[in-house]
């Protein structure tokens, strides 16, 4: 699988590493997606309580508020989750450098969109200079 891979030029290094941040940059829309249309909606749905916090702020009462309201916990639970785990694999990429099996996927991912040129959506983002 690996050892057939050729040695790659500095161009194609360059899209893969476009590619990359291209990665990074929709994961990050996505979380800013989630916080902005089930975020504010679950903070919405807890707007009574979040005013019960304000004056009386206690742990039980944000339990009980998010017990209470579920849809909105499990809204809130999501955006949290999902900007967790898009920190955690920036900051292992950023700490760590790519994985090999994440680093050959991008490679055969740029391949595939080379092969098939301008007709593939992400070309105009990866190839074209």
């Amino acid at each position: 699988m690996i050892q057939d891979r050729e040695i790659p030029n500095p161009e194609f290094q360059q899209q893969v590493q476009r590619l990359h941040q291209l990665s990074v940059s929709s994961r990050w829309l996505l979380v800013m997606a989630s916080w902005l249309t089930l975020g504010v909606l679950a903070i919405w749905g807890l707007r009574e309580e979040i005013e019960l916090w304000r004056e009386y702020f206690t742990w039980s009462a944000v339990r009980f508020g998010l017990a209470y309201n579920r849809l909105s916990a499990i809204a809130l639970g999501f955006c949290v989750g999902l900007t967790t785990a898009v920190l955690l694999w920036q900051s292992r990429n950023i700490l760590f450098g790519l994985p090999p099996k994440e680093k050959y996927r991008l490679e055969q991912q740029v391949r595939r969109i080379r092969e098939e040129g301008s007709s593939h959506p992400l070309w105009k983002w990866v190839c074209k200079q």
